[in-house]
C-alpha cells in the first residue's frame, strides 16, 4: 500500500459488508443468467418476481449485461494495475 503526503495511506480496504454484497449479487446474477430454471422465484418475493420477468422477457439482455459487467470489472482492474505501477 502506498502512502501519500503526510504518511496517510491512499488505498483503503473496503468494508466486509460491501465485499459480501458484491459477491452475492454477482453470484445471483450468474445463477439467473446460466441456470434460470433452478431458481425458486416465488420464495424470493419481489426480487424473484422481477428476476422471473427479466428471464422470461429479456434473457438476451441479461446475458449481454452479464458479460459487459465482467468486461468492465476486468478493465478497471487492469487500469488500476497500470496506475499502481507508476
Amino acid at each position: 500500500m502506498g502512502t501519500a503526503a503526510g504518511g496517510k495511506a491512499y488505498f483503503q480496504r473496503c468494508s466486509l459488508l460491501w465485499f459480501t454484497v458484491i459477491i452475492l449479487s454477482f453470484g445471483y446474477y450468474t445463477w439467473v443468467v446460466f441456470w434460470p430454471q433452478s431458481i425458486p422465484y416465488q420464495s424470493l418475493g419481489p426480487l424473484g418476481l422481477f428476476s422471473q420477468y427479466l428471464v422470461d422477457h429479456h434473457h438476451t439482455l441479461l446475458r449481454s449485461g452479464y458479460w459487459l459487467a465482467w468486461l468492465i470489472h476486468v478493465g478497471e482492474a487492469l487500469y488500476a494495475m497500470v496506475l499502481c505501477k507508476g
